[in-house]
């Protein structure tokens, strides 16, 4: 059988994305966390919303992007693969893992500013980044 890891989200950043250097060669990568909402009808036929939230990561010149144009608020569509990661926690000694995505892919929503008697949508910030397009 094949094995297939392919994930698609869109959603809204929840808090303002960490962009950092690691490594020796202080290679860029960002994370953030998405909200991703779902809409079903409850047993009254009411309907009702869920939340998930995703952490989201990005390396190289897409994690740089996103550290310029996302904040909290930021509609994003991700395309990326599911990772875990596991460690050991220092203060309880557990070994604790989670998954999140790795993204290869990234396009940032149009800005919507609301003011007091409309909202604009910005589309001159609009950019749609892949690890693709970045490498050349």
């Amino acid at each position: 059988m094949d094995n297939l890891n392919s994930v698609l989200l869109e959603g809204n950043l929840v808090k303002d994305p960490d962009l950092k250097h690691v490594g020796e060669d202080e290679r860029p990568v960002c994370r953030f966390s998405i909200g991703v909402n779902r809409y079903r009808k409850d047993d009254k036929g009411e309907i009702q919303q869920f939340s998930t939230f995703v952490d989201v990561e990005a390396w190289g010149a897409l994690a740089e992007n996103c550290g310029k144009y996302l904040k909290k608020g930021r509609g994003v569509r991700v395309v990326g693969s599911l990772k875990q990661e596991s460690w050991t926690g220092k203060e309880d000694g557990k070994t604790h893992s989670r998954l999140l995505i790795s993204a290869s892919h990234i396009e940032f929503r149009p800005e919507v500013r609301k003011t007091e008697n409309a909202e604009e949508i910005v589309l001159e910030e609009e950019s749609d980044v892949s690890e693709e397009a970045q490498r050349g």
